[in-house]
């Protein structure tokens, strides 16, 4: 007879974060910070959305490993993420990469950032190990992954997307067979395999892994022996289980968290300036295709203590409005109209400005009179008084980081650079 499971097994596991990746395409927001401390949503980090969905899990074990430029991730940990408690069985390590196996070494892949730290996963004696990738936008119960990979008796398990085939092809696409065993991970397919039973749909990576500790800590070692070996997860650790062991994939759709109000399960990679904007500019629909507002799964971040936010002036041509938009607290809204634009922590909006679709940064004071429309203005920039942005395509060009979608990043050396 089965004994039946006592406690979660999310109070069993450990959650290890991977954020050292620089995220370049992001061009100039990521020249001060890695891509997971990226702002989103007008107060979280982008990290915090993976970190979230481990709490509300029910992991209290969590490790987050960075690397690029990580002081903007590493202060905003500490600020935000520092309630856990050694007495309730609880941790949270920020895991620099140190340089504590080789004084030469940093770390070199996705799986050398796990087998650095070894030492410490193995000193907390966890039973499953749950590898995040830092920098997705999504709502998910790992607990469900992880009773899928005791139940299937798998080597590894792997989140997956369900993506039409021929988008997948910059993705690590799974094959698998009709009970989602994996027979094969291919990288980058130029011809992805599709799904058995639904042949236009292809199994996509996430980047989220599910081991036994024990089983996980054993082959990062073999991996670490092998001199052709790239350290990363999947270019060589997921291969080699599908290859010799039983990997299992499992469906972001059986895991993904939906309030009322969301219909589809929504996953985002906000990489590009173009994604980045279009994700929070999403925010501002009625009814968004990510709901923020769920409290039963709460996006913790550092909450910081400011005032609210606050609206002034009322004449015909200076009325502080926003119509279709977030506005987060300690922004005054003065004189400036917002149209689906969405505003972060302490933004100054002078009179008889107007920001359209605008994602602006903490601390942005934007001068009087200027027009900013299909804008990201990246933290503490300085609007010049009667500055314009997205009327005039190749001046924007020339000033600015335009992208191939017409959106303009700002930053405070481009303000500067202005001869106005």
């Amino acid at each position: 007879m089965e004994q039946k499971r006592i406690q979660p097994l999310a109070r069993d596991a450990m959650a290890y974060v991977l954020a050292g990746g620089r995220g370049s395409r992001l061009k100039e927001l990521t020249d001060r910070r890695a891509k997971p401390a990226v702002y989103f949503g007008g107060k979280a980090r982008i990290i915090d959305f993976a970190l979230s969905n481990a709490l509300n899990s029910g992991i209290r074990r969590i490790g987050v490993a960075t690397q690029y430029k990580a002081h903007s991730l590493i202060r905003h940990l500490q600020r935000g993420w520092n309630f856990f408690r050694p007495e309730r069985n609880e941790s949270f390590d920020i895991l620099p990469a140190s340089q504590r196996v080789s004084e030469t070494q940093w770390y070199e892949g996705t799986a050398d950032a796990v087998f650095q730290n070894i030492d410490i996963i193995e000193d907390y004696g966890v039973e499953y190990m749950v590898i995040l990738a830092g920098d997705h936008i999504y709502k998910m119960d790992y607990e469900l992954m992880l009773q899928q990979h005791v139940d299937s008796g798998a080597q590894v398990t792997i989140g997956c997307l369900e993506v039409p085939r021929m988008e997948a092809t910059g993705f690590g696409v799974m094959h698998v067979d009709e009970k989602d065993e994996i027979i094969a991970f291919v990288e980058k397919p130029a011809d992805p395999p599709g799904i058995p039973g639904n042949p236009d749909m292809a199994l996509a990576s996430m980047g989220i892994y599910v081991f036994h500790t024990k089983f996980l800590m054993d082959l990062l070692r073999r991996d670490a022996a092998d001199p052709n070996s790239s350290r990363d997860f999947g270019k060589d650790i997921i291969p080699y289980i599908v290859k010799n062991g039983k990997a299992q994939a499992h469906r972001f759709t059986a895991s993904c968290v939906r309030s009322d109000f969301e219909r589809e399960a929504y996953w985002r990679d906000v990489g590009t300036v173009d994604a980045y904007w279009q994700a929070n500019i999403d925010l501002t629909d009625v009814t968004p295709e990510l709901d923020i507002y769920d409290g039963t799964w709460p996006i913790w971040t550092f909450a910081e203590i400011k005032p609210p936010a606050k609206f002034v002036h009322d004449d015909e041509d200076r009325r502080g409005s926003a119509i279709s938009s977030l506005v987060s607290g300690d922004c005054i809204i003065s004189g400036a109209a917002l149209q689906k634009s969405l505003l972060f922590t302490g933004v100054r909006a002078n009179s008889y400005s107007r920001l359209e679709g605008a994602v602006v940064l903490p601390d942005v004071k934007v001068g009087r009179h200027a027009q900013l429309r299909n804008v990201v203005i990246d933290r503490g920039v300085v609007i010049p008084e009667g500055l314009v942005v997205g009327e005039e395509p190749e001046l924007d060009a020339k000033r600015f980081r335009r992208s191939e979608n017409g959106i303009c990043l700002i930053t405070q050396a481009m303000i500067d650079k202005l001869d106005l």
